[in-house]
C-alpha cells in the first residue's frame, strides 16, 4: 500500500496569503498536501477589539475542524492570532504551528540587540512576546526594541501605499543601525525592505513566511484518519 502524504491545513487571516504560502510549501515542503482556510474577521476583530476569548474560540474551532477533516497539522500564518494557535494546541492531537516561531528562534540566536518592526500593535506585541519567551527558554540575555512605525498603517488604509513603504523603509534603516537583527512582524514588510539599495541595512532581516512554511517539511502522516 503506497505511503499516505501528510495533509496540512493553512489557516490565514488575509486573502492574499494562500497563493504566497502555496508557492513556499511547494518549494520547502514538497512532500505535503495542503488546503487553505481564510477568515479575515479573525484579524479584523483582533485589530479592532483586542485579543478576545471569542476570537480565540473561533480559531480553536478551525483547528478542531482541521483534525476532523483528516489534517496532520495546522499552520496559522497570522502573527496577530499566534497566541490563539498556542491556546488551541491542547484541544487536538496534531501539531498546531505558529508561522513566526522559527523567526523568533533565529532572532534570539542572532541577537542580543533585537528590533521588532510592525505597523499594528496587534501584531507587534505577540511577536515581541514570542521573541522574549524564546530567549527566556534558552537562557539568552536579549534586549528587544519595538516600534509600530508611526503613520504607516494610516497611510496604507488611506490609499497611499508609497507613503506606507517610505515610512517602513526609513524606520527599518533607523532600527537596523543600532541593533544586531531586525525582525519584521508583518510579512508584507519584507518586499519593502528587499527593495532598499545595497548597504543601507547591514544586519540580518528576518520575516516569517519562509521559516513558517519550512516547518511543514517535518510533518508526517498519521496512520489513521478520523
Amino acid at each position: 500500500m503506497p505511503a499516505t502524504r501528510p495533509r496540512v491545513c493553512l489557516l490565514h487571516t488575509v486573502t492574499a496569503l494562500p497563493t504566497l504560502f502555496e508557492q513556499l510549501v511547494r518549494e520547502l515542503a514538497p512532500g505535503v498536501d495542503t488546503y487553505h482556510v481564510v477568515d479575515e474577521s479573525l484579524l479584523n476583530d483582533t485589530v479592532a477589539l483586542g485579543p478576545l476569548p471569542r476570537t480565540a474560540a473561533r480559531l480553536a474551532s478551525y483547528v478542531i475542524g482541521a483534525q476532523t477533516a483528516g489534517a496532520d497539522a495546522v499552520l496559522v500564518t497570522c502573527s496577530s492570532v499566534g497566541p490563539f494557535a498556542e491556546a488551541a494546541r491542547p484541544l487536538v492531537d496534531i501539531p498546531v504551528l505558529r508561522v513566526d516561531e522559527p523567526m523568533a528562534s533565529q532572532a534570539v540566536r542572532r541577537g542580543p540587540r533585537i528590533a521588532v518592526l510592525a505597523t499594528l500593535d496587534s501584531t507587534l506585541r505577540p511577536t515581541a512576546d514570542l521573541v522574549r519567551r524564546h530567549a527566556a527558554r534558552t537562557g539568552t540575555d536579549v534586549t528587544v526594541t519595538t516600534t509600530t512605525c508611526p503613520g504607516a498603517y494610516q497611510a496604507r488604509t488611506s490609499g497611499d501605499p508609497d507613503r506606507h513603504d517610505e515610512l517602513i523603509a526609513a524606520e527599518a534603516v533607523r532600527l537596523a543601525a543600532d541593533h544586531d537583527v531586525l525582525v519584521l512582524a508583518q510579512a508584507s514588510m519584507a518586499t519593502v525592505v528587499d527593495r532598499l539599495s545595497a548597504g543601507r541595512i547591514t544586519v540580518p532581516v528576518l520575516s516569517s513566511p519562509r521559516g513558517g512554511a519550512a516547518q511543514l517539511a517535518g510533518v508526517t502522516a498519521r496512520e489513521e484518519r478520523v
